[in-house]
């Protein structure tokens, strides 16, 4: 964990202000199958949150580009700018589908870092894989196929390749991925969205995942990994560009290297606070509920520098 202490520590509960505020806002359209309304609502609640945070905050993972994204856009300054310099990955509303559907796990999710140390990745997929905290450094690798991956793993663990766990997005892009995990024996939990939440289960016995694999959001993999930093964990991404639009966009962005292996602290480095809200219930929060005479809300709140992992449950009067 890095020994750096850069940014305050009452951001931590700060940060979750800002999820909470998202999570509530996305919660009142939970279940109305407007996943664009949705996401806006939680966009417009998170911008609000951030701009009363005392940081001079630059979102480096967001909505997007600026020609995109009206709000928390890819390069947008956000807070009061008399605190710290600190860069800010964030996704209001993880999940845009699972809410709209009121089904489990969606989430408003947000990550901040010492200036300079998260990944500034475009908007395209990433091919991911992840591992909790305790196992051997280099344990798995998206250098090494999956049956050598797992193997390894079980090896690690102490147990066959048949009683490990393997989180995959439920994605036709995963067809094969999926084929060659059943072959080997392991088992698949098939997700529908929510990466972010895919990769955190792996450092949470609990959920018996025991690991994260697959290609998804580039931008989702950079929380994740701010996420793992604060709990402990390996992962590795590489960017994946499908056409000439997202290659003149990695250009953009000063990439160079289109076939880097990425490592956690290439993704999320220094000191990192990652917090996140449920919107709806899933296996690691509960959703936003209607309480008497206001809404709950549990969050959970991780700093790298100190490795404190925070359950937050809080009542919100409703004005």
């Amino acid at each position: 964990m890095s020994g750096n202490k850069i940014l305050d520590r009452n951001l931590t509960i700060e940060a979750v202000r800002v999820t909470e505020a998202a999570a509530i806002a996305a919660s009142e359209l939970s279940g109305m199958a407007d996943e664009k309304a949705a996401d806006q609502a939680a966009v417009d609640a998170m911008r609000t949150a951030f701009n009363k945070l005392d940081i001079d905050g630059t979102v480096v993972i967001g909505e997007g580009e600026r020609d995109e994204a009206p709000m928390l856009y890819i390069g947008e300054k956000v807070g009061t700018g008399k605190g710290p310099k600190v860069d800010i990955a964030l996704d209001p509303l993880e999940g845009t589908t699972i809410c709209a559907k009121l089904a489990p796990g969606a989430l408003a999710v947000m990550a901040l870092s010492e200036s300079g140390k998260l990944l500034n990745s475009p908007d395209v997929y990433m091919e991911k894989i992840a591992v909790g905290a305790g196992l051997p450094a280099g344990v798995v690798s998206l250098s090494r196929p999956i049956g050598e991956n797992l193997e390894s793993l079980a090896a690690a663990k102490g147990v066959k390749t048949s009683d490990l766990i393997a989180c995959v997005l439920d994605r036709p892009r995963h067809a094969e991925l999926i084929s060659d995990i059943r072959k080997t024996g392991a088992r698949i939990r098939l997700i529908t969205d929510g990466d972010v939440a895919g990769v955190i289960w792996t450092s949470d016995p609990s959920t018996g995942v025991d690991i994260y694999v697959g290609t998804g959001g580039a931008p989702e993999g950079v929380l994740a990994a701010a996420a793992l930093r604060c709990i402990g964990g390996q992962m590795e991404g590489r960017l994946v560009f499908r056409n000439d639009d997202e290659l003149a966009r990695a250009k953009r962005w000063g990439i160079t290297d289109l076939d880097a292996i990425y490592k956690l602290e290439d993704l999320a480095g220094g000191d990192v606070i990652f917090s996140a809200t449920g919107v709806t219930d899933g296996p690691m929060l509960e959703g936003v509920r209607v309480v008497p005479g206001g809404i709950s809300t549990e969050s959970i709140v991780m700093r790298s520098a100190t490795g404190t992992v925070r359950k937050v449950k809080a009542f919100h009067r409703r004005p």
